[in-house]
């Protein structure tokens, strides 16, 4: 087999390849690497309208990583929507089995853009479980508020943060939108302000940026290259056309 740096989604098919599986591995070529994908669930849906979710047993989903794992050396992980924490734990410990070392980088969708509504409830210490238990979150503020709705978002984000990484997307926020903000190592702060005006609004663009920031990490970088680097390819992808789905720049290096 031919050396190539593979790297693995765990989410969604979108049959508009706007979001989930195919959009994470547009991403992941467009970074250079090889693209590796498991299904979580089907969708029914194109670029405006959700109308249904069926999901895939969790057997199979742990079957078809562990088949993966037989084959190919895989250092990172996106994981983008599943049926729910308690699965979700399953498969983060399924992977941590399989590879000790692995980078977990875990968009929590609980929404469509369409509306339609994934898990919203969880087990508190099953959350923290998964939480310690991955290396990066990337919830946008919509996201965060539904977490923990009995907190507030400075609250929530101490939470988070007591316990992993946070990119915290900011296409939803209100006083100052498209400002993003991570936080990592516990205490530090990184505000990233948008590159360029955002023209153009694009189904998937969450699922874009974790399996950028997936992808940065698989390439070595820091964390504040690594995030810094996610806003500049983002904002060429909400950026590249007129329509609701983007276009990927194909580059060796995203900037």
């Amino acid at each position: 087999m031919n050396q190539k740096n593979y790297i693995l989604t765990i989410a969604g098919l979108d049959p508009s390849s706007g979001a989930g599986i195919t959009s994470d591995i547009k991403t992941f070529e467009a970074h250079g690497l090889y693209g590796l994908s498991v299904c979580t669930a089907v969708t029914v849906q194109n670029d405006i309208d959700f109308k249904d979710c069926i999901w895939i047993e969790k057997e199979i989903i742990l079957n078809q990583i562990e088949l993966l794992f037989q084959r190919f050396s895989i250092a990172v992980v996106k994981i983008g929507i599943i049926q729910s924490w308690d699965v979700l734990l399953d498969v983060i410990q399924t992977l941590k089995k399989l590879n000790p070392t692995i980078k977990i980088v875990l968009d929590p969708v609980l929404k469509a853009s369409a509306g339609f509504s994934f898990h919203n409830k969880q087990d508190l210490k099953i959350l923290e479980e998964v939480l310690r238990s991955c290396d990066f979150i990337t919830p946008n503020y919509e996201e965060i508020e539904a977490l923990f709705p009995e907190k507030s978002i400075e609250d929530t984000i101490d939470f988070i943060s007591e316990r992993t990484n946070t990119y915290l997307k900011g296409g939803h926020r209100t006083d100052k939108k498209g400002w993003d903000e991570v936080y990592y190592s516990k205490i530090v702060k990184l505000n990233i302000p948008p590159i360029a005006e955002t023209v153009f609004q694009k189904h998937g663009s969450g699922c874009v940026l974790s399996s950028a920031l997936a992808s940065n990490l698989e390439k070595g970088m820091n964390i504040e290259d690594a995030c810094k680097n996610v806003k500049w390819y983002t904002e060429q992808f909400l950026n590249s056309n007129n329509t609701l789905l983007g276009t990927h720049k194909y580059t060796e290096n995203a900037k």
